[in-house]
């Protein structure tokens, strides 16, 4: 594996600190965080696992195979930044998983989103990235990904090295810069065997990223602005908010690079475009102006840097992409009809020139976010349960925060989330249920700021006595006036007291639950009339089927009573809170007698049936909320028996089938003994490295064979923001 320089510097504490000269770890290790790496106690692992490669090429021989640090990932996060800018590097079905040059980066519904990069050293092409003809592939040397980067190291020719970032920043708390739905790619060249080599670097786009559909007519045009050379490109005939096999068919996409010595651009036909790169090393500065079908001679936008002799010092070149639309989402809120929301982002920025150039120029200020939160999270998850944690935890944030949509105004922002490829439903009340514990985590507001166009659509448009399901189908928030929508009444009900007292606990804002008592006191009318015995029903597992008397969704509503009774005081009905917590203890009761298999050691999937189990994940918010409600020999008696009935890559969810979920397992194992939980985390991360899915981490799959259910493939979706359960709870 390579890496041209390190020296490795111990302490006095069995710590490790790393100096490296790489164009992406000299950031993360800046002088300031070598000096706290050296002060934080037990960051050993994470200073070896963000170094691997250090200590590889320190201590043994570039290996012919690529590597995985922390853990070979079923697809790469390449520019995750919004649900509609949401590239992966997928593994093959029957192949390698991870591996960069040779094939086409693809949209998390699986449409080839056509990247492609070249490198030219001492005359001769490789290729870095993309399945076009013409040049043969780059060796790939190893892959790293951390909460916010994926780094592919390679070498062209034995003759440089070769360091491709994709950095999709995440900035939980800066709105404005959240709100951009763009990425970046750097790339890195060095000489590999001492001597100076002549190096030209190459990448494009496709129209296939402006549309799904492949006879759509794409426009374009190429222009200079601040300092940054921009292709733009279009679907010629816009539908806005609609949606093109889940692609946006609205929106302009930008692919940008610096204006500066050595770039050159062209646009045109595929073969053409790329046939002047391999021949000549640069491209003409001619743009195509006949504009056409996606499918049709394949349009490319193409730029290229030479970046003169390489030798001993790191190159660098830098890429952006991204979608900007000035209205993102339609929604029914206070208005009787739909109303156009605008992107965050056009709060910040005057017009779209702005916004590209600012993205651009913002690469440090990005890069040292990146840092800090690549940092925070990969300690924080060390100290919590160790780097089998992190390896979890890091590869959740890009999809995560991949899903949102940033909206509104600076003054009054709402977050809008896309369910993605289980139904694209927006605002699923059960996918930000899952997903919370990483929005408390990272900026409770977040939560507030997608729990509000539910708590407005819901007190104005929607009849029914209990809780929403979602507000339909992304990118279109209309409701439910008809009260139609997918019921899960005592599910959605009790998520959305748990989610907005947790956040009024995180915030210390009670008056947000005097705000919202009309709807807070209706759903727990609700719940008291159906949380002690669940009539036949969905739960958040709807792909199980409808199922009366479920203990686990039981316990769910029973524990949003209790937590009824902290909200009634808190927002001023301190007279109602009594009744709810007696109430409460009531239901307890009645739930431990008959969901309690007290000989066999386990609850029941259902009341009663004895031969029935399941994961209790929903005692997590008694332990989340600190209410001390649930006794904690049912916390001991499930800790156990997941441990005698664990299966190759976890525990099943319900006897109804051999599937578990990752979100769901992370909640068990948050409120678990510390035997337990490491069982859970250890064959989640093992799952991670060896699974045979192939695309971006899916939350549902085959305890045995770590494989999709049988017609069902969950991909990309939010909901793995549950796995951060174990750092709310620590919080």
């Amino acid at each position: 594996m390579f890496l041209p320089s390190a020296s490795i510097n111990t302490t006095g504490e069995d710590l490790i600190e790393v100096v490296v000269d790489t164009p992406w770890l000299s950031t993360i290790y800046s002088p300031g965080l070598q000096n706290s790496l050296t002060r934080i106690p037990g960051v050993m692992k994470f200073v070896k696992f963000a170094s691997a490669a250090v200590l590889a090429a320190i201590g043994g021989q570039v290996g012919a195979d690529s590597t995985f640090t922390p853990a070979r990932p079923p697809a790469v996060p390449l520019a995750v930044r919004s649900p509609y800018l949401n590239v992966w590097l997928n593994g093959q079905e029957n192949g390698p998983h991870g591996v960069l040059p040779g094939q086409w980066p693809r949209f998390w519904a699986t449409g080839i989103q056509g990247w492609q990069g070249f490198i030219k050293v001492d005359g001769q092409v490789y290729n870095w990235m993309g399945g076009a003809p013409g040049a043969p592939n780059v060796d790939q040397l190893s892959l790293e990904y951390t909460s916010t980067r994926s780094i592919f190291h390679m070498s062209a020719g034995g003759l440089v090295d070769l360091i491709v970032e994709f950095l999709s920043p995440v900035y939980p708390q800066d709105l404005r810069r959240q709100s951009i739905p763009f990425s970046y790619i750097k790339v890195a060249v060095k000489s590999r065997d001492g001597k100076s080599h002549s190096v030209q670097v190459y990448s494009d786009v496709s129209g296939e990223w402006a549309s799904g559909d492949g006879g759509a007519v794409v426009q374009w045009e190429t222009s200079s602005n601040a300092g940054v050379r921009s292709h733009k490109f279009w679907k010629q005939k816009q539908t806005v908010f609609q949606e093109d096999g889940e692609n946006a068919a609205w929106g302009n996409w930008y692919w940008s690079t610096g204006d500066q010595p050595g770039v050159s651009y062209k646009i045109g036909a595929d073969v053409d475009v790329r046939g002047q790169f391999l021949k000549s090393g640069s491209l003409d500065n001619q743009v195509d102006d006949e504009f056409r079908a996606v499918a049709d001679r394949w349009p490319v936008f193409a730029l290229s840097r030479d970046l003169g002799n390489v030798r001993g010092s790191w190159a660098r070149t830098l890429f952006t992409i991204g979608v900007a639309q000035r209205d993102s989402i339609q929604w029914v809120g206070q208005a009787a009809d739909p109303q156009a929301v605008p992107s965050l982002w056009t709060s910040y920025f005057g017009d779209e020139s702005d916004l590209v150039s600012f993205f651009y120029h913002d690469y440090d200020d990005a890069t040292h976010a990146a840092n800090r939160l690549d940092l925070r999270i990969q300690r924080d998850s060390v100290a919590a349960a160790g780097q089998d944690y992190a390896t979890i935890t890091t590869l959740a944030v890009r999809q995560t925060f991949g899903a949102l949509a940033y909206t509104g105004t600076r003054s009054n922002p709402l977050i809008f989330l896309k369910e993605i490829s289980s139904n694209s439903d927006i605002q699923t009340v059960d996918v930000i249920f899952p997903a919370f514990p990483i929005l408390l985590y990272m900026n409770p507001n977040l939560l507030k700021y997608l729990l509000e166009p539910l708590l407005i659509n819901d007190r104005y448009h929607y009849p029914n006595n209990w809780a929403q399901h979602d507000l339909g189908r992304f990118p279109r928030a209309l409701g439910y006036p008809a009260g139609n929508d997918e019921p899960m009444p005592l599910e959605e009900c009790g998520n959305m007291i748990i989610m907005m007292l947790a956040y009024s606990q995180w915030k210390h804002d009670d008056k947000y639950l005097s705000d919202n008592w009309d709807l807070l006191a209706k759903w727990a009318q609700y719940m008291i009339e159906d949380a002690k015995i669940p009539a036949s029903q969905l739960s958040t597992d709807d792909f199980a089927g409808h199922l009366a008397n479920q203990t686990n969704l039981a316990i769910k509503g029973i524990i949003a009573l209790q937590a009824m009774s902290q909200v009634a005081t808190r927002a001023g009905f301190r007279d109602q809170s009594s009744r709810y917590s007696a109430l409460a203890e009531d239901y307890l009761q009645f739930w431990t007698q008959h969901g309690v298999n007290a000989d066999a050691g386990h609850t029941m999937l259902q009341y009663d049936n004895k031969d029935s189990y399941g994961l209790l994940y929903n005692i997590y918010p008694d332990k989340l909320l600190d209410l001390n409600f649930i006794p904690q020999e049912i916390y001991d008696m499930q800790s156990d028996f997941y441990l005698k009935t664990q299966k190759r890559y976890g525990v099943i969810l319900d006897t109804r089938n051999v599937w578990t979920k990752v979100d769901w397992e992370m909640f068990a194992a948050a409120v678990a003994k510390p035997k337990t939980q490491r069982m859970f985390i250890s064959k989640i991360a093992t799952w991670i490295n060896e699974t045979p899915t192939w695309r971006a981490f899916t939350d549902l799959y085959d305890v045995n064979t770590g494989g999709y259910p049988s017609g069902i493939q969950f991909t990309a979706r939010p909901v793995v923001g549950g796995v951060f359960s174990l750092l709310a709870l620590n919080k």
